[in-house]
């Protein structure tokens, strides 16, 4: 998952299917691994989308990528 833009931002819909996860499944892991990115929510309200920076999840990956063949 490569994207041009540094700061593009990924929607919770889209990084849920870049990863294969269901949205509990994405809960579930941002619980478990406080070094998953935390999201930016597009409003103030409990309901406002959630939306990732791609560098960011893209770091992250890179660094389980990096545990799992140490």
């Amino acid at each position: 998952m490569h994207l041009d833009t540094p700061k593009a931002m990924i929607s919770q819909p889209r990084l849920i299917t870049l990863l294969d996860l269901s949205r509990s499944g994405l809960d579930k892991l941002r619980k478990k691994d406080a070094s998953f990115p935390k999201p930016i929510k597009s409003g103030p309200h409990r309901q406002a989308a959630n939306f990732y920076i791609a560098a960011e999840v893209e770091a992250w990956i890179q660094s389980q990528i990096e545990k799992r063949d140490r």
